[in-house]
């Protein structure tokens, strides 16, 4: 029996203690924002119970690589946690085995084989096609920019073009839904660019 409950609280509160506080857009916040939308995207594509539980769980340990990492490939440490912890909480081997493909998917680019890879994709970068779009951009300008100083706001707008322009989401839920905003918040960035 698995106690997805005890296992959020314990891995969220972990978040809390040990990430670094620079990361001011892969905190904890992040992480239930993520779990929320991975929970609803599945729902909306009609995942079965279990399989809605393999994808929160996912998404709770998807940057959790973040409390002793902050270069590229924190998937993998991500991963190592939740191989380490899982089977504590009633996990099997052939489910912890999906819950890595799931979290693998979430490395930039996305490129998810399955359903579960698609919808916990979908659920990480969901943002990019709503109105929080500008206020979670800035967080994340600012983490990198902790790292990078010298990132001005029109760099971090050009990175931020050609990632809107080369990312695709992967469930019908999301392209239904979330492309048309990420399709106007790409031309918002074009003009304030042409603009200047």
């Amino acid at each position: 029996m698995k106690n997805w409950d005890l296992l959020c609280y314990t891995v969220i509160n972990s978040l809390k203690e040990n990430l670094a506080p620079f990361l001011t857009y892969h905190d904890w916040k992040h992480t239930e924002h993520v779990i929320r939308m991975a929970e609803y995207i599945a729902h909306k594509e009609n995942m079965p119970e279990e399989d809605v539980v393999l994808i929160k769980t996912a998404a709770l340990f998807h940057d959790a690589g973040f409390i002793s990492t902050i270069a590229d490939g924190h998937e993998e440490v991500s991963i190592q946690l939740a191989e380490d912890k899982l089977p504590q909480f009633g996990y099997t081997k052939n489910e912890i085995e999906i819950i890595a493909g799931m979290i693998q998917a979430t490395s930039i680019p996305q490129v998810p084989k399955t359903k579960l890879e698609s919808i916990l994709a979908d659920a990480d970068l969901e943002y990019l096609g709503t109105d929080s779009f500008e206020r979670i951009g800035t967080n994340l300008y600012f983490e990198i920019k902790h790292t990078n100083p010298n990132l001005s706001i029109s760099e971090w707008n050009d990175i931020q073009i050609k990632f809107l322009q080369s990312h695709q989401y992967h469930t019908p839920y999301c392209i239904q839904y979330r492309n048309p905003i990420k399709q106007r918040n790409l031309e918002l960035l074009i003009q304030q660019k042409n603009e200047k």
